[in-house]
């Protein structure tokens, strides 16, 4: 008999279709067990649960979805313990069941450590507080021999310890030295700069920001410094002064075209300044982050 002879047999060919039957069948379920398991062909759209309370979300989602929570923030601004980020983002095709990580608001505030700031100038002062998460509140000025030179902090009204734990975010009151000559300010160009940046320019001149209003409610990002009062034209004013300021959003008002405008509003031309219109023009257009060597 020859090697092949069972493919004369009947026994054969029904062992290889009950196989080839059996293959089928196991196929068939592997892939409807499969398909269901990851919902092939069921697509949601991810909602958006920024802002939104953590616990709430995840207890009237908690048979949509598997939320892990990976870590906290301390934005400013925003109610502890909603949800801050989210992956997948909102709008996201996804499927019914999958993780969900979430970063939410800490609900206790992130904590910094006060720094010593006295005998240090106005400059260096406002950099150690920007570096520890605080803020400058005000200036005070008072007669001091040593000008821009740090004499006290203040928090909440009182003098306050350096190494003192505060939340991040404090507003700290800085006393400053007049200096023997007792002399002004000049007024910094803050026209043009964005309203984030106003109070630290300011407050880097030697002068306070004063009362804030807004032409437009576009959003703060976009908002820069239109008006101000003391204006340009003033000069210079006493260090401590209080600058108001108007804003407008740059999506709206194109600085550089309207520049020239605006500066006869202040009445810059000719003024004992001798700034020429082109040369602020070009500052406005470069939008220079950085304040200029202006004290």
């Amino acid at each position: 008999m020859g090697r092949l002879h069972f493919l004369k047999e009947k026994k054969f060919y029904i062992n290889l279709l009950i196989i080839l039957l059996l293959s089928v069948v196991l196929l068939w379920l592997t892939f409807r067990l499969l398909d269901r398991y990851t919902r092939h062909d069921k697509v949601y759209t991810m909602p958006d649960f920024v802002g939104q309370d953590y616990r709430q979300v995840k207890h009237d989602h908690a048979k949509d979805f598997h939320f892990i929570l990976i870590d906290s923030v301390y934005p400013k601004g925003q109610q502890p313990g909603t949800i801050y980020q989210q992956d997948p983002l909102p709008g996201s095709k996804i499927k019914k069941g999958r993780n969900v990580y979430a970063i939410i608001v800490a609900e206790t505030p992130e904590k910094t450590v006060m720094p010593n700031l006295k005998g240090i100038s106005l400059r260096e002062a406002i950099g150690r507080l920007e570096s520890s998460g605080l803020e400058v509140d005000f200036l005070e000025y008072q007669d001091y021999p040593y000008k821009n030179n740090v004499i006290e902090q203040y928090f909440k009204g009182n003098a306050i310890v350096p190494g003192t734990e505060l939340v991040k975010g404090s507003k700290i009151v800085l006393r400053v030295g007049l200096g023997r000559d007792k002399s002004n300010v000049k007024v910094p160009n803050l026209i043009g700069k964005p309203a984030t940046d106003a109070k630290r320019l300011l407050n880097l001149a030697g002068l306070n920001l004063g009362t804030e209003s807004h032409e437009d409610n576009d959003s703060i990002q976009f908002q820069c410094v239109k008006k101000m009062k003391p204006g340009l034209s003033s000069g210079s004013v006493k260090p401590g002064t209080y600058i108001d300021l108007t804003y407008q959003s740059s999506r709206f008002l194109d600085f550089k075209k309207e520049m020239k405008e605006l500066l006869h509003e202040d009445s810059l031309i000719n003024t004992p300044r001798q700034i020429e219109i082109d040369t602020v023009i070009e500052s406005v257009e470069t939008i220079d982050y950085e304040f200029e060597d202006d004290f």
